[in-house]
């Protein structure tokens, strides 16, 4: 595993805790639905932030530039989680005879699987080189 991964994982796993964390504040004041998407929000920002800040120093692309692919990387993530764990969910696990604890097996599967995509596409394009200009 390289430095810049295991960064990598920290910096989303402290974006993980914002967004937890989060929720239970914003709960206190809001809707459970409500709450769950602002503290997303509070969890994605976190995330920018912490990896132009350690994980991807280098970055020569503006700070617009990188928000807009982290946005795109991380949709795609969502997508990816609800896809795999629904296979999961509906398809797999039953067919493996798992019923214990199956919604969490799935959903947890679900979230790991992203973490590397997501890593490739902020390297490649939230945070990679910005384009030349000619």
């Amino acid at each position: 595993m390289s430095r810049q991964f295991a960064v990598f994982l920290v910096t989303g796993g402290v974006a993980a805790g914002v967004n937890f964390g989060s929720r239970i504040v914003l709960n206190q004041w809001m809707d459970f639905s409500i709450a769950v998407v602002l503290a997303y929000l509070c969890g994605m920002a976190t995330a920018f932030f912490l990896a132009r800040a350690f994980v991807f120093r280098d970055s020569t692309q503006s700070a617009r530039r990188s928000a807009g692919f982290f946005i795109l990387v991380n949709l795609l993530a969502v997508a990816q989680t609800w896809i795999v764990s629904l296979l999961l969910l509906h398809i797999v696990l039953p067919r493996m005879g798992v019923t214990r604890f199956a919604p969490e097996l799935a959903h947890g599967v679900g979230v790991v699987i992203p973490v590397f995509t997501s890593y490739l596409g902020h390297k490649r394009w939230s945070f990679g080189s910005a384009p030349e200009h000619r």
